[in-house]
């Protein structure tokens, strides 16, 4: 195919996209709505409102502070949806306020009904005079010599005040001063403790009572200034600007930069202060001139402030009944009957769709390997890990018995740059070779490269996957892995790896597509191929599973295949910035968006072909972040019988009539609900996998050999 047609004027026109920022408010409200559901158990709706809240935060850290740094620039360039940057804040914080009131109205219904179960998270104003005096002597025993009360009014220079960290703020005076002289009163802040629980058990009685952790410092203040009147006091909490670029052009100044954007954020500009909704005035005024914070971008919140703390009690053990019940994984359906995962690998490529199927053998695989003695190298891109991960053990355990074992860990992936230093600190004590990546990019490619010397030959085995080598987020995202040993795939695996380790530069590629050199010109000829092949008697027909769509390249080839008859089904998670059903534009576009018990996270495509049909997996999302500035990996499934089970897993997202939300042309989404039978994607998944289980369970007893009868 040619280079890329020129792009009709019309199509850049601002009324065919949405803004990215409220695209994705659209998004966390739809999680909200979750946190809404009255037909959730009381506990599961709890996890979506704790997950709203810390959306928000990581919201505020990056997307609000890179346009606040923006306004502050005087930038005025408009988006593709033709908004400035001081447009895109207001209509954010109208959004935001809206989305508070409802989110704190949830909590306090989801807090009553949870009431009503005998677990109670009490006020101050619901404290009992005996459990305000045993709340007292706690607070003596255990609370108040970890305070470190900070006098706002009088330090100068004015202390740091750490972002995201809960303070109980108040207005101090001495005794004999009027009660109306605010002039002669001192404002001073108290850290609430970060490595105490947020919920403080009270003692005895039937059922749980909890009382707040702000809520006992605030009422025992008195204890802390002995002597001093506390007038008023109140809870906030402040959000800095995170959005700190780390420059990368100088390898060998890499660790120390990452380290260093890690303290900037703690003395970067405060793009939100929360503050309790009752807060008096008075209070208010002296925190935002102490703080030199612009009423614009003050939060009154009339419920928790941060609210996942409420994870403390999602996890609390004995209160089954008030969760959804378990779903634990279930041995992949490729791999039942198989003992020996090489074998399995050697006999035919494994699809892995986690979380209904194990993430299991990927650990196993990478234990195996370490102790084979027939393993000569093992290779990984590790973006997103625990640092207690098995995966991290394995690839230690690995070097120590002599395996060439080369980690490349993306020390840029965000808020994640302090943990993922320490344990690839770890990975080259144990003697591990570690990288950190390629200058200018991030690497976001998820691979796993096993060298292993077989009795007839040197073969390579290789895991792709959609999702991130972690075990513990392998349980709540939804993704899709490939384990193969097939050689064209594996060579390419193998020259990934080269082209990171700087070995050697590729001269081509037999599978695998990669960004950002080729995979945004890739997916652009794709969309055009299905254009070009559309007929009124044979329509083109594209589905796309991913998180995002922000491109407005791809926006737009996607607007000229749907001119051209092409069906277009399109499963976005969050962001979708493309106007589906527009008239002569994208009418034969469809966008749909599923917020369930687990997060989606899969990356699919597939491309009808004139009946050829393809299917690839990768890692890079519809963004201009991921098709430029990313390194990304992008495969096809060859294997017939894989390939159609992915087809049948993007029809079932596209039937779901439970969960699914469909994006109208005006920004908003409106649920869907069944009109005949319905249909919840996860659900089927997951009996899916569960029946492929039963079913081999069943055939192997059927055909269990019978033991040799014993002689009389």
């Amino acid at each position: 195919m040619g280079k890329k047609d020129a792009v009709p004027r019309g199509l850049r026109s601002p009324r065919y996209y949405l803004n990215r920022e409220l695209s994705w408010l659209e998004f966390n409200d739809r999680v909200l709505q979750e946190g809404l559901c009255r037909d959730l158990p009381v506990l599961e709706r709890l996890k979506f409102l704790a997950i709203v809240s810390s959306n928000l935060d990581e919201f505020f850290m990056i997307r609000v502070a890179s346009l606040m740094q923006m306004q502050s620039a005087g930038v005025r360039k408009r988006d593709v949806a033709g908004m400035t940057p001081r447009q895109q804040l207001q209509a954010i914080r109208r959004r935001v306020c809206r989305m508070i009131e409802q989110h704190g109205q949830a909590l306090r219904s989801a807090l009553e009904e949870l009431a009503q179960h005998g677990i109670q998270v009490l006020r101050p104003q619901d404290w009992t005079e005996d459990q305000r005096q045993w709340l007292r002597r706690y607070f003596q025993r255990e609370l108040k010599e970890q305070l470190s009360p900070l006098n706002l009014s009088e330090l100068k220079p004015l202390p740091i005040l750490p972002g995201l960290r809960l303070q109980i703020a108040a207005l101090v005076a001495s005794p004999h001063l009027a009660s109306g002289d605010s002039a002669s009163s001192s404002l001073v802040a108290v850290p609430v403790p970060a490595s105490c629980k947020r919920f403080v058990q009270l003692p005895g009685r039937e059922g749980v009572q909890l009382a707040c952790l702000e809520d006992v410092i605030a009422e025992n203040l008195d204890l802390v200034y002995p002597g001093r009147m506390i007038k008023i006091c109140t809870v906030f909490r402040i959000t800095r600007d995170a959005d700190v670029p780390i420059q990368d052009d100088d390898a060998s100044d890499l660790l120390s930069n990452v380290q260093q954007a890690v303290l900037d954020r703690r003395r970067r500009a405060i793009v939100r202060l929360e503050i309790a909704a009752s807060a008096p005035p008075e209070l208010i005024k002296a925190i935002r001139k102490s703080l030199h914070v612009e009423e614009w971008l003050i939060y009154r919140i009339d419920s928790l402030l941060d609210a996942t703390c409420l994870w403390e009690l999602i996890g609390q053990k004995g209160w089954e009944h008030l969760r959804v019940p378990d779903w634990p994984p279930q041995t992949a359906q490729d791999l039942l009957g198989q003992e020996n995962l090489w074998e399995a690998i050697q006999d035919h490529d494994v699809l892995l769709f986690h979380p209904y199927e194990s993430f299991e053998p990927i650990i196993q695989l990478l234990q195996q390997a370490a102790e084979d003695p027939n393993v000569l190298a093992i290779k990984q891109t590790l973006y997103r890990t625990t640092g207690d991960s098995p995966i991290v053990a394995a690839l230690e355990r690995a070097a120590q018995n002599g395996k060439e074992v080369t980690v490349l860990v993306e020390l840029k992936a965000r808020f994640e740059e302090s943990r993922n230093l320490r344990w690839a600190r770890r990975l080259e004590d144990a003697g591990c070779y570690v990288l950190y990546g390629l200058a200018g990019l991030k690497t976001h490619a998820k691979a796993l490269l096993i060298v292993r010397r077989e009795a007839d030959q040197i073969r390579r085995y290789v895991h792709l996957s959609t999702g991130n080598y972690n075990e513990r987020t392998a349980r709540l995202y939804s993704d899709i892995g490939l384990l193969s040993c097939d050689r064209d795939l594996t060579a390419d695996v193998a020259a990934l790896f080269n082209l990171l380790t700087g070995q050697s530069e590729p001269v081509g590629w037999n599978r695998l597509v990669i960004a950002p050199t080729g995979l945004r010109q890739h997916f652009l000829d794709l969309i055009q191929r299905e254009a070009e092949l559309s007929t009124p008697e044979q329509p083109g027909l594209i589905m796309a599973k991913l998180n995002s769509l922000q491109d407005p390249e791809i926006c737009r080839a996607l607007y000229r295949a749907s001119q051209k008859g092409v069906r277009i089904l399109l499963n976005v998670r969050g962001i979708c910035i493309l106007r589906p059903g527009l008239p002569g534009v994208s009418e034969n576009i469809e966008v749909i968006s599923i917020v369930d018990r687990f997060l989606e996270h899969a990356r699919i495509f597939y491309f009808h072909n004139g009946g050829h049909e393809e299917v690839y997996l990768g890692s890079a999302d519809w963004m201009s972040r991921n098709l430029d500035r990313r390194l990304e990996i992008l495969f096809p499934v060859l294997q017939p019988n894989l390939r159609r089970r992915l087809i049948d897993i993007l029809k079932t997202f596209f039937a779901d009539n439970v969960k699914a939300w469909r994006l109208r042309p005006d920004g908003h989404y409106e649920r869907l609900s069944p009109q005949t039978e319905p249909i919840r994607a996860q659900e089927i998944f997951y009996k899916q996998a569960v029946a492929a289980v039963r079913e081999a369970e069943q055939t192997q007893r059927q055909f269990r050999p019978l033991a040799r009868p014993q002689q009389d």
